[in-house]
């Protein structure tokens, strides 16, 4: 079998929905720690979950996402395994006493749907939104149907698959309990974690590789979990020893870690926002210029500034042309572009390791394309 050529890092820009793309500075300083970690004699990976210099990992990481975002003193900072989808059960299991329950779901994609689901063994779920055969947009308010009644309220931030986005945190009246998956846009923007009941992240997007979820929950609704909850996704009993009931992806920990300091060190959310403000908007205004030669079929007032999902060429080229876009953008470097199996298409995800110039290439490309192929 022919050998394909060895790229270097510096040779290609990856644009995977995830596991993600990590800042170049964190790899560099895991391949030292990765053997020896702060002149120990051994890796990180090799640390005992039970002992100080772990403790100090994990201690730091929580600190440091404490501080980017302010958390407020009576949260809980949860690092589990498991995911989003082990978070999907772990919700109605912590925050409802019966199966006579009624919970609301925004279903506004892919992931939404998926805990809409697992959450109806549980629970009764109640859909909040008219059911649609495509996720092209989350429907305004009007068309909200929330019980009043309900335990949570439960929406997916940003659906990675459709790429539709929340513009904002959604109304849903005052008192209620919001839960919000936020894996894929998690530290991309700020947030006022105050308004939320829990907040739930895979890390392996924005701030780390897989292997550890990120649960921010509010200390009044610990302590409520059923008595057939799995005990692996029990907050009461992972937030009473600090998530270390059983061991934890000690690697994910360290990087989640060593990628919460860089955000920092390159100024914070606010910096991630406007770098994901200004790498969206270059991809939006190639597809706005094309005359239709790529096409964005996400509503505007809905798009996602992380997860741009789009289609090259007419119906009728439209296969053709996406195979040979991603045979070319691959051979430029530009790599993981094609779409969710569900959907089909082009999808370029635009995480915080990304940088503008990152995208430059990809946005260069797609015009030198259209103009060869128009």
């Amino acid at each position: 079998m022919e050998r394909k050529p060895e790229r270097k890092p510096e040779d290609v820009v990856n644009f995977a929905a995830g596991p993600a793309k990590l800042p170049r500075e964190v790899l560099l300083e895991a391949q030292v720690a990765a053997l020896n970690w702060e002149g120990t004699g051994i890796g990180v990976m090799e640390l005992s979950h039970r002992s100080k210099e772990f403790d100090r990992i994990q201690n730091e990481c929580i600190g440091t996402l404490r501080r980017l975002i302010q958390i407020p003193d009576n949260y809980k900072v949860l690092l589990l395994q498991g995911g989003g989808t082990g978070e999907f059960a772990a919700l109605p299991l912590n925050l409802t006493q019966s199966s006579d329950e009624v919970a609301d779901y925004f279903v506004t994609g892919t992931w939404s749907q998926k805990s809409a689901k697992e959450a109806e063994k549980y629970i009764k779920v109640n859909y909040v939104l008219p059911k649609t055969s495509k996720y092209i947009e989350v429907p305004h308010e009007s068309k909200w149907q929330l019980t009043p009644e309900a335990s949570y309220v439960y929406y997916c931030d940003n659906e990675t698959v459709h790429g539709v986005e929340f513009p904002s945190i959604p109304n849903v009246g005052e008192g209620k309990t919001l839960v919000c998956d936020m894996s894929s846009n998690f530290l991309t923007r700020p947030i006022d974690v105050s308004k939320y009941g829990v907040i739930f992240a895979g890390a392996q997007k924005n701030v780390g590789c897989s292997g550890v979820t990120i649960v921010i929950i509010r200390e009044d609704l610990i302590g409520k979990t059923r008595k057939n909850c799995p005990i692996i996704l029990d907050y009461t009993v992972q937030a009473g020893i600090n998530s270390l009931y059983n061991t934890p992806c000690t690697w994910a920990v360290y990087i989640l870690g060593q990628v919460l300091k860089w955000v920092e060190k390159q100024g914070g959310v606010t910096a991630m926002q406007a770098n994901s403000a200004t790498k969206s908007t270059m991809v939006f205004d190639v597809i706005a210029s094309s005359n239709g030669f790529y096409y964005l079929p996400v509503a505007e007032n809905s798009r996602s500034r992380v997860n741009v999902p789009f289609r090259v060429g007419s119906e009728e080229n439209r296969e053709k042309l996406e195979a040979e876009f991603l045979e070319e953008a691959s051979s430029r470097g530009l790599l993981q572009l094609k779409g969710h199996r569900s959907v089909g298409g082009i999808r370029a995800s635009l995480y915080n390791a990304l940088m503008p110039n990152d995208v430059e290439k990809l946005t260069t490309f797609m015009k030198e394309f259209m103009e060869k192929k128009k």
